[in-house]
């Protein structure tokens, strides 16, 4: 992949890589010839390099090359799901690799900011016009739960951007909202550019990515427009596209709440529907001064909610659906939100096994979303929110198929984002592009540097591994950042501890022969005596002739990992699905599977031990993570719902 030549936005230093192609002229085009898109979900933006407007704060000085920076702490960052500073690079590149691949239209499914703070959008708005601008490229956007936080203008901040010296550097809106500890902190910094902006200031700022409509489009539409394909006009589009006609006062609450929903032909024969699965809960706030007010915080849990507060846009995708279907035009839709179970069903086992976040699994839509859509006539939708590559069907009783595609994020392992080509007879072909290849991913690494001996020097605990700093490029550093984040947050907060302390300090080997017990035989009990009785572990396996002599499975080869492995891999292919493969190797994948089934072949009863009834769980979801639907690259048959594998393309 090669990297435009900015690294810290120099739009004067660009050169020209495109020319401008009139719109007529594209849409003729590209109508006689297969229509190609790009999919990028999940950006979370900060503008490393922005500026405060309203305050004299730079940034902290970055020793490479003398330049001031607005980043968050590498702590922070291995504590999230996501990245919160290389991420940026990995936009340019990813946009990049889209402008050599000549795709001329990209869609952005939600999270395209921070936390939809002045300061970040302003970034994205630049990336964004200069790509347009220089190469031609239209995107198409849908609001996520980090892009309008709440649906007004809120006071926010971080108290975690690194400062010099290694310290915290709090930043916030209002400076009533923190208050730091002096000696890991520096004082406050206040700007109103680090707030959260509403419906109004994020339509503001990015109209011009979907939101509203614009001439060269051949249709677009909200869910309030009145007009039809047949009679649209322009200018009546523009009349009946303000926010204020595109809001709406949902039951009991007291304001109404706008919708960025749209309708859109960027070319001839191509719909592309954005939605805005956003929900907000009113409830009432009681303020420092003793005053009440309002405030609608964000569910976060997407179409579940779109079923009873905003239950129009079902209908209207119904009737966007018909009118696609009439005219003859290939309806693509896009959310932050998935719209199908993206856990390979093991869903239930996750629930019964995790405590904690469970892995989100609060985020699994109800199956009633994939059958309201498919039943309104939806075929294939992407999706974003869980930063994770999936690929969902969900088939009804009437034969109608819904589709959902969740894009990877390119700020959580495994980075990537889908190319999709529209052929003729309904026929998708996506293929997922890795975005490994990142220059200028270790330029905050010295700053990091300072973090690290700060902390050690503050005698923190459970500080992050310095061994991340060693990454060779940035698709390894995503995979150290999953590594931490298993380690320092979903490992202590989402696993039984009973269970976790048995599973880290069990072998492969001694898991295969684990799955060797007979019905009432106690998992600590037989691991105990594998512990100490030398030759137990042989015993066990003795029990049952799996054929362990040849290459593929030998046992010396399943001494080399344990439980902490096994966990690890557990997580990065909940992430990255069928892309964690290369990562991980096929002979542990065959090791995994061989002692997945082993436990599951043998309609084991867990009774009341609960290290028995785990590990019953935890092959269930292992064995079902291996096991989904294509989602690397792979052909997608509309008119019968089909998804084929492809043969795999390397990446960047």
């Amino acid at each position: 992949m090669k990297m435009c030549c900015f690294r810290k936005i120099s739009y004067g230093s660009l050169l020209v890589l495109g020319f401008f192609v009139s719109s007529c002229a594209t849409q003729k085009e590209l109508s006689q010839k297969e229509i190609k898109f790009a999919v990028i979900a999940d950006v979370h933006l900060q503008d490393v390099y922005g500026t405060l407007e309203d305050s004299d704060y730079t940034g902290v000085k970055n020793p490479i090359n003398g330049e001031h920076v607005l980043i968050r702490t590498m702590a922070s960052q291995l504590r999230s799901t996501r990245i919160f500073n290389e991420n940026y690079f990995a936009f340019l590149a990813a946009l990049d690799d889209v402008v050599e691949r000549n795709i001329k239209y990209v869609l952005l499914p939600g999270d395209f900011s921070d936390d939809g703070q002045p300061l970040h959008i302003r970034g994205l708005k630049k990336i964004l016009k200069q790509y347009a601008k220089t190469n031609d490229i239209s995107f198409f956007l849908a609001t996520g739960n980090h892009d309008v936080v709440r649906p007004f203008n809120h006071n926010d901040g971080k108290y975690d951007f690194l400062g010099e010296g290694g310290k915290q550097q709090p930043i916030f809106s209002d400076a009533a909202m923190h208050s730091p500890d002096l000696s890991t902190a520096h004082p406050v910094v206040i700007t109103k550019d680090i707030q959260n902006l509403g419906y109004e200031g994020i339509s503001q700022m990015l109209g011009d990515y979907g939101f509203y409509p614009k001439r060269e489009y051949g249709y677009w539409a909200s869910p309030f427009s009145n007009y039809s394909y047949k009679d649209y006009n322009y200018e009546e589009a523009k009349l009946q596209a303000s926010l204020q006609q595109r809001s709406l006062l949902i039951d009991s609450y007291e304001n109404r709440l706008p919708d960025l929903s749209y309708v859109v032909e960027p070319i001839e024969g191509l719909w592309l529907i954005s939605l805005d699965a956003n929900t907000y809960l009113e409830k009432a706030v009681v303020l420092i001064d003793d005053n009440n007010t309002l405030e609608y915080p964000n569910t976060g849990l997407g179409h579940d909610n779109l079923l009873t507060n905003k239950r129009y846009l079902v209908d209207w995708v119904s009737r966007i659906v018909q009118e696609a279907e009439k005219h003859g035009k290939t309806l693509i839709a896009f959310s932050h939100y998935p719209m199908v179970d993206f856990t390979n069903g093991a869903s239930e086992e996750i629930g019964s096994l995790l405590v904690g976040g469970k892995m989100q699994n609060s985020r699994v839509p109800n199956k009633k979303v994939a059958e309201i859509f498919a039943q309104a006539g939806l075929k294939l939708h992407f999706g974003g929110h869980m930063h994770m590559n999936d690929t969902g069907v969900h088939s009804n009783v009437d034969g109608k198929t819904l589709i959902n595609v969740q894009v990877p994020s390119l700020a959580a392992y495994k980075p990537a984002y889908k190319v999709v080509t529209l052929k003729n007879k309904g026929i998708v072909s996506v293929e997922t592009v890795l975005v490994n290849t990142v220059p200028s991913f270790n330029e905050f690494f010295e700053l990091y540097e300072q973090e690290y001996d700060f902390l050690k020097r503050m005698g923190g605990e459970k500080i992050w591994n310095r061994t991340i700093l060693s990454s060779k490029d940035y698709g390894d550093f995503t995979n150290w950042h999953l590594k931490e984040l298993v380690r320092l947050r979903f490992l202590p907060s989402d696993w039984p501890k009973e269970f976790s302390r048995f599973l880290l300090n069990s072998s492969g080997k001694e898991l295969l022969a684990l799955s060797h017990a007979k019905q009432g035989e106690g998992f600590e009990d037989l691991m105990r005596r594998m512990k100490t009785e030398k030759e137990f572990v042989s015993s066990l396996l003795l029990r049952n002739d799996i054929g362990l002599g040849n290459d593929e499975f030998n046992l010396k080869r399943l001494e080399d990992w344990s439980g902490a492995d096994l966990l690890f891999d557990l997580y990065r292919l909940r992430s990255a699905d069928q892309l964690a493969q290369t990562d991980i190797g096929q002979k542990r994948l065959s090791e995994y599977q061989l002692i997945a089934s082993s436990f599951l072949n043998k309609d084991m009863v867990a009774g009341k031990d609960s290290i028995t009834r785990n590990m019953l769980e935890l092959m269930s979801i292992l064995d079902k993570f291996m096991n989904g639907a294509p989602s690397n690259h792979f052909q997608i048959y509309m008119n019968s719902g089909v998804v084929m594998p492809l043969k795999r393309r390397s990446g960047n």
